[in-house]
């Protein structure tokens, strides 16, 4: 059987009259889209036109919660208690899915944002509480979570379905965490080199870490970061290369 893999992007970023990132362009290449939830991007007319978006392009809608923080776009860090971050999941979640409803679409995944993410890749109570939040919502959703994190461990854990994730345009530590995007090297910015670390993950099951560690890996999802200002072109460099490979490109949906 050939592989497959879903490709995913960070979109409905933009807020008001502030925009981020090409979401048609991305649209037209990725099968995957996490939309923000209001907390530290997008809002309620932006959920709505990136949800019709996606749904007339054939992608899968995942909700994109995070921090409530618009001004650090939630990448900084935040102290929240579990019952805090469970119902910060619910509470967006929720939104999401009330949005699409109203556009005649359906939520699939959920995928945590930023420092959130961060946080709960590595810390299992986080993790438990980010999975906790999703079950509650909808049980029927997936978790696309960080490969070999704590995110996945306790999705599985509490009975969800779980796809891993890996990082086009992120290097990684020597634990197989993404490097903090204060580190000079946390970026990947050659399309080939992002194209080239995507095979090897997918076609090999390992990621090297920046300082050439060999990491066994589970890549059913590859991510692209919809606000960088290559993103489209890396996108679709990695979807020429992957399908040249023979890898087929399918929603998460037929995955998980």
């Amino acid at each position: 059987m050939a592989l497959r893999v879903d490709l995913n992007s960070d979109l409905g970023e933009a807020f008001g009259p502030w925009s981020m990132g090409d979401d048609a362009a991305m649209l037209a290449i990725v099968s995957s889209a996490n939309i923000a939830c209001g907390f530290h991007a997008g809002d309620p007319m932006v959920m709505t036109r990136t949800i019709r978006a996606a749904k007339a392009a054939g992608v899968g809608i995942g909700a994109h919660p995070g921090y409530a923080d618009l001004q650090g776009f939630g990448r900084r860090a935040m102290t929240l208690s579990a019952a805090e971050i469970e119902a910060l999941l619910a509470y967006q979640i929720g939104a999401l899915k009330g949005v699409a409803a109203a556009c005649g679409a359906t939520v699939g995944h959920a995928k945590p944002h930023g420092a959130l993410s961060n946080l709960a890749a590595v810390d299992g109570e986080a993790a438990m509480a980010v999975a906790r939040g999703i079950l509650a919502v909808d049980a029927g959703l997936i978790l696309l979570a960080p490969a070999g994190s704590a995110m996945v461990a306790a999705g599985r854990q509490v009975g969800l379905r779980v796809a891993e994730e890996v990082f086009a345009d992120r290097n990684y530590d020597d634990d197989g965490n993404l490097l903090p995007r204060s580190h000079p090297r946390a970026m990947v910015h050659d399309p080939e080199e992002a194209a080239a670390n995507v095979l090897r993950m997918v076609t090999q099951g390992i990621l090297r870490s920046v300082n050439g560690r060999i990491i066994a890996c589970g890549a059913q999802s590859v991510c692209v970061h919809g606000d960088d200002a290559g993103a489209v072109a890396l996108a679709l460099r990695l979807r020429q290369g992957l399908t040249a490979a023979g890898i087929e490109i399918v929603p998460l949906a037929a995955l998980a």
